[in-house]
């Protein structure tokens, strides 16, 4: 099968996120199973227009400025100008869908990793947000309810399911790296980790916040972003450490050193750091919202909470407190984090697109 695979993103942008880890770890396995992979997304500085990584040819062209950005348009002109050089096309939506259900004359999987809903609040200025939460969103997605589509969490494959859509599939994310056999050792003193982008959507400075509301211990940030500086410097304090950008492999040791892993947010559509770092024996604190209440389990390989800072320092408190419970949440961790693996999840992601 010849694939065009949309998304505005490919996993060298420096904005990629874990939408393009899971295409491209999906992509790179169906390419060795025999798919023809094209991925059609944005160009950024620096990046070649073509290039060919693990098998996948990706083509860019357009630039990302903001809800209406020129990668659209572009899509759009590349399909009608190759249209028979494919036999299925992947519209990826983040936010805004290419809407291909309006132009591409071959079959239309969609993959949707999560709504955007309170994105809007934080990305865009008032009327604009009011107008993408409310219009916008609503109207570009009842263009794909008939349309076959896929999604990596049950939360997702709800919200879809009010907006009326009728053939939704759930492909979990997977992991590439392998479990630990068993709980390492930790850090003498107890240490929280947060990791990911330092934007508002992911909420740094909640985890900053409900540490200081519990007070023991020590906290490390991971991750760059625009609220770096600001936070450094509001937050100035011998046990909180910015580690800012670190490797996959320093970022895994972290993890493991770590006791457990905060992970506030507005949603997710999963939260791939939950597993990351339940792989490396570390539970987590989350939020109770769409996605993480799929990739944490309450009670097992962590604890979810109010999506407030007092109610997850209350919690941390509660773990910090309690080493039994840390020591089965940190043991279970392990064995959820054994369910989730690239190959299974390519598997039947393949298995959706052959019944297309």
């Amino acid at each position: 099968m010849r694939i065009l695979w949309l998304n505005w993103k490919d996993i060298k942008h420096p904005e990629a996120g874990g939408a393009e880890v899971y295409t491209h770890e999906i992509a790179k396995r169906l390419v060795k199973r025999g798919f023809e992979i094209t991925l059609f997304t944005s160009h950024f500085e620096g990046a070649k227009e073509r290039e060919e990584m693990d098998g996948i040819e990706i083509v860019r062209k357009g630039k990302i400025v903001g809800v209406f950005d020129t990668v659209y348009a572009h899509a759009k002109k590349f399909y009608r100008d190759h249209r028979n050089e494919f036999d299925l096309v992947i519209d990826e939506i983040n936010t805004r869908p290419f809407m291909t259900p309006k132009y591409v004359d071959k079959p239309v999987v969609a993959l949707i990793h999560q709504l955007a809903v309170e994105f809007w609040d934080y990305k865009t200025r008032f009327p604009v947000n009011v107008i993408g939460k409310y219009i916008l969103e609503p109207y570009w997605l009842k263009h794909y309810r008939s349309i076959k589509t896929i999604t990596v969490s049950e939360s997702t494959k709800r919200d879809l399911m009010r907006l009326e859509f009728r053939d939704v599939h759930v492909v979990y994310n997977g992991l590439g790296k392998e479990v630990l056999d068993k709980v390492p050792k930790k850090e003498k003193e107890f240490t929280a980790i947060f990791v990911g982008r330092l934007t508002p959507t992911k909420k740094p400075e909640d985890a900053i916040k409900a540490f200081l509301e519990f007070g023991e211990g020590r906290l490390w940030i991971v991750g760059r972003g625009e609220l770096m500086e600001k936070l450094k410097r509001q937050y100035n304090r011998e046990n909180i450490e910015f580690k800012g950008f670190v490797t996959e492999r320093e970022k895994l040791e972290l993890m493991k050193r770590a006791y457990v892993i905060l992970v506030p947010g507005i949603r997710e559509g999963w939260g791939r750091v939950v597993i990351e770092a339940n792989a490396m024996g570390t539970p987590a604190i989350g939020y109770n919202v769409p996605g993480l209440r799929d990739s944490i389990r309450h009670g097992y390989n962590g604890l979810l909470c109010e999506p407030n800072p007092k109610a997850m320092g209350e919690v941390l408190e509660r773990l910090y407190s309690d080493g039994k419970l840390g020591r089965r949440l940190s043991g279970n961790a392990l064995e959820w984090a054994k369910r989730f693996n690239w190959d299974d999840s390519s598997r039947q992601f393949e298995k959706i697109l052959g019944g297309t």
